[in-house]
């Protein structure tokens, strides 16, 4: 079984020799939203019972001495937005003016929407993956930047862009569900860049499959370990928000030994085969 001061040490031995080539990877795992905040983009929600307590008393008709007629006056909002009681004259959205306005600005919506999406699907993608492999490889003895375009190799892109597509799109549809499970499912598919990293032709079913096999029974202890990169990362904060920056190497190198961890035990335990994730055609990786 793992732990986290063994995931670190392996990773300050790698940085000794790699760190401003991690530094760099890491500005680009940030810039594409794969590799910032300590919690790889997870947030969590707590709420005690009291808490609970409270946001019920909040919504309380009863308690705050507020019928329902006096908290919900169908007339007064009504009121509110027809009439102007300062002037004492009567108001209406003037639909020929303001019409055409809302609409191009609905279709400027949606364009700058779709185009947002693209560019995260066919570019920050491709190059996570790539950023993923990077780290990976660097723990395995291999610090080479042309790593990052990895992903954009002939044979490789359009594979990796529908499965990172499809692991965005269930991600989407858990946090839609309730957010709890939305952050359980977004550790169970955390690995999926990883696994592309080494396999980018697994396929998107079996990617999402994988890594939701490998971190059956770890997610609670992976998220621990992103709880134990806080204290770094508010120091750095501190630091003029500078000194974020610097700490992010650390953190994606102990997220890769961790993966190569998983990797390890999951070829013990059968989840997968050498020949499915392509490591016996390269040199026989440290962990296997």
């Amino acid at each position: 079984m793992w732990t986290r001061a063994e995931l670190k040490q392996r990773a300050k031995d790698i940085l000794r020799t790699t760190y401003w080539k991690a530094f760099l990877v890491s500005i680009i795992l940030l810039f594409v939203g794969g590799g910032g905040g300590g919690f790889g983009g997870n947030f969590s929600l707590n709420l005690g019972s009291n808490d609970w307590g409270d946001l019920r008393e909040s919504f309380s008709t009863v308690d705050s001495g507020y019928s329902e007629d006096d908290l919900f006056d169908e007339e007064d909002i009504i009121d509110s937005f027809v009439y102007n009681d300062d002037y004492g004259t009567s108001s209406s959205i003037d639909w020929s003016f303001w019409g055409p306005f809302i609409i191009i600005m609905i279709i400027v919506f949606i364009v700058v929407l779709l185009f947002a999406l693209a560019f995260r699907i066919f570019l920050l993608s491709p190059l996570e993956v790539g950023s993923r492999r990077y780290f990976k490889q660097a723990a395995e003895q291999d610090a080479n930047l042309n790593n990052l375009g990895y992903a954009f190799g002939k044979g490789r892109y359009v594979d990796i862009i529908k499965t990172m597509f499809w692991r965005g799109l269930l991600n989407f549809l858990w946090y839609l569900l309730l957010i709890i499970p939305g952050i359980i499912k977004s550790y169970a598919y955390s690995l999926v860049p990883y696994i592309l990293a080494d396999n980018p032709n697994i396929g998107y079913r079996r990617a999402v499959q994988l890594s939701n096999q490998m971190t059956r029974g770890h997610k609670f202890r992976i998220f621990v370990l992103d709880l134990s990169f806080i204290g770094w990362f508010l120091l750095g904060l501190l630091a003029l928000f500078v000194g974020y920056l610097f700490v992010l190497p650390y953190y994606n190198a102990t997220k890769a030994e961790l993966y190569l961890t998983l990797r390890k035990e999951a070829l013990e335990r059968g989840m997968t085969a050498p020949q499915e994730l392509r490591l016996t055609d390269d040199l026989p990786p440290i962990y296997v």
